[in-house]
């Protein structure tokens, strides 16, 4: 004989079955895809019209005509519409046709490579060693250290370029310490200076000329030269620049320590993590985002640098401290070749989307 259902149940069933007919949960369902349609659609749009309207303003439409000024033929002086076409002249100038303009784009990127791979590092393991040792709760004081190693990021960076000056200057205080820890008298004219270190350290064991392999030439310039090193004056810029970005991402190191949860470190301390093991395999795997968003902005800093080389050095001495930031600005508005200069930009560009994208390769291999 057959059960007949209770009303409950029948009642159960029947919302049960309006539910996998026409709710989230049923395969068949049409709310059961994911998405905005409709008035809630128009409505996100409309919210965000406003900041894509500013972005497409200040930053798609100058990107776009950037791109177009690269190909033509502008002094910046004239008008926009007296331009005239120059094809991949501005390009062709930098990369393929032997001169002043391809030699000086060498340099640039020589110096800029070595200020990269000195100040990139430093800045990164300063700010991480600084963001342990303020959020460390035994420091007493962590506010005002804080406070301390931040406020050299939010001074005038122009104003700090003219004291690193006098600090570097040969009867600054630089030389002065020097000559205090050092027998002899040490004064050294550090803005001046167009050694490399490289060169500097090679002549200390009698190594004073070019190799023959390293006599030959990559965009006009010996490899004899591309291995020189930073100069003396760039090593003082580049000093300064780690002296001032060190806060910054010291602060970003700070809010990932924060954001690690404390029962991940509490359980490697109970299975007996020691202090170096609990950093090497707990602290430093989880910081793993926040060390890339460091990296890659030091990169990208690094390979904007203008600010100091301007106050400081002007490009000088023999152009060892030219970036290819600067020469933007001096290809632009001293020799007033417009096109040239942004073609530059769009290969700065170029080599910071390369460099942003192998260190994010390998920190995915570290995984």
């Amino acid at each position: 004989m057959r059960a007949t259902p209770s009303a409950p149940a029948a009642r159960s069933r029947g919302r049960g079955g309006s539910e996998a007919a026409g709710g989230s949960a049923g395969p068949g369902g049409r709310r059961g895809r994911s998405g905005i349609r409709g008035r809630q659609g128009a409505a996100g749009w409309l919210f965000v019209s406003p900041a894509l309207v500013l972005l497409a303003v200040f930053m798609v439409a100058p990107i776009l005509l950037a791109l177009w000024v690269s190909f033509r033929d502008w002094s910046g002086l004239a008008p926009l519409s007296a331009s005239t076409p120059a094809g991949s002249d501005n390009y062709q100038d930098l990369l393929t046709h032997t001169g002043v303009v391809r030699g000086d784009f060498a340099k640039s990127l020589r110096n800029n490579l070595y200020y990269v791979i000195g100040v990139v590092p430093a800045q990164t393991f300063l700010a991480l060693i600084l963001a342990v040792i303020v959020n460390a709760k035994l420091l007493r004081g962590r506010t005002f250290f804080r406070a301390a190693f931040y406020f050299p990021s939010v001074t005038s960076s122009i104003a700090v370029a003219f004291i690193f000056v006098f600090l570097f200057s040969p009867t600054g205080v630089v030389n002065s310490v020097l000559s205090a820890l050092l027998p002899g008298r040490v004064n050294l004219v550090w803005l001046d200076d167009s050694d490399g270190l490289i060169h500097l350290l090679l002549r200390t064991v009698g190594v004073d000329s070019a190799p023959g392999p390293l006599r030959h030439e990559f965009l006009d310039l010996s490899w004899w030269d591309w291995i020189s090193g930073p100069s003396v004056a760039l090593s003082s810029i580049m000093i300064l620049a780690t002296w001032t970005t060190t806060g910054t991402f010291m602060l970003m190191f700070l809010a990932g320590l924060q954001n690690i949860p404390t029962e991940v470190e509490e359980a490697a301390e109970v299975d007996g993590a020691t202090r170096r093991q609990l950093f090497w395999r707990v602290t430093l795997p989880m910081l793993k985002p926040t060390l890339f968003l460091v990296v890659t902005l030091g990169l990208i800093g690094t390979w904007q640098v203008f600010d100091q080389v301007y106050a400081m050095t002007s490009g000088g001495p023999q152009k060892t401290t030219l970036t290819p930031a600067y020469l933007v600005y001096r290809e632009g508005f001293q020799n007033s070749a417009m096109g040239r200069a942004a073609a530059i930009a769009f290969i700065v560009f170029v080599i910071i989307l390369v460099f942003t994208g192998l260190q994010r390769l390998v920190l995915r291999r570290e995984r």
